[in-house]
């Protein structure tokens, strides 16, 4: 499988040979189990304290009295305490940190879902699936000369996506905010955004410049998970590879 390599001005420069990787037959039911594996993985731990509603003293008077025998205020009230059903007890079946929220994987199934993910990259029918604009023309997944690694203004980074075409992308996540349904407007959750490029270089450092566009991932050939991959467990991710990225993916992935 080949693919064109664009240079700054965005055009072909050459036609390079993919890694044997981007053949992979994907498998969707994968993706989504190891996408679903990672984010359930990536919870925080929270839950109420162990002694929540049973810091006060309680006492019962026993049999005889014409009363419930349930634990009630030493205050000489007939106030409750103390059980889950009164006001002010303890909480029935409340969140608990112990909680395993660690979602387990297969290491064969996570390493066939990465493999699949990034051959869906190829596939332009996947791409457009998910709703990116794809330049009219162009090969999948984008290879560019290893020179963009040198930008180092999102002014110029802007420049070369509209060179190439894909800046069309950006403005579709960049229009797509909105604003979240639900209480999550109210946990520093406001706004959604759909996902756009994935840029794949040698260091992240490098491509700091596309970072701060709107939807745009950047990425290393050994940081590529699932989650970048493959946003919501859904495959065919508009992906933009260094042609030195492509070269270190040679034979070990």
């Amino acid at each position: 499988m080949k693919s064109n390599v664009y240079n700054i001005e965005g055009k072909v420069k050459k036609e390079i040979e993919l890694p044997e990787v981007f053949t992979t037959i994907p498998r969707v039911d994968l993706i989504r189990k190891a996408f679903r594996a990672i984010s359930l993985s990536l919870r925080q731990p929270y839950g109420s304290s162990p002694l929540a509603g049973t810091r006060r003293v309680g006492h019962n008077a026993g049999p005889g009295r014409g009363t419930a025998r349930i634990p009630r205020a030493t205050s000489g009230s007939n106030h409750a305490v103390l059980l889950a059903s009164f006001v002010g007890g303890r909480s029935a079946h409340s969140p608990r940190t112990e909680k395993i929220l660690y979602k387990g994987i297969n290491e064969k199934e996570r390493k066939l879902a990465r493999s699949g993910a990034l051959a869906m990259t190829t596939s332009l029918e996947s791409v457009q699936a998910r709703g990116h604009k794809v330049p009219e023309g162009a090969t999948l997944p984008i290879v560019v000369d290893n020179k963009v690694e040198e930008i180092r203004k999102t002014k110029e980074a802007k420049e070369f996506l509209e060179n190439i075409g894909l800046y069309e992308d950006v403005q579709r996540s960049k229009d797509g905010i909105k604003v979240r349904a639900g209480r999550g407007k109210m946990r520093g959750r406001r706004y959604k955004q759909p996902k756009s490029l994935l840029i794949v270089g040698t260091s992240k450092e490098n491509l700091r410049a596309f970072s701060s566009l709107p939807g745009v991932d950047i990425a290393t050939p050994h940081s590529l998970s699932i989650r970048k991959l493959a946003p919501g467990g859904v495959g065919g991710r508009l992906a933009v590879f260094t042609e030195a990225a492509i070269e270190s993916m040679r034979g070990g992935q």
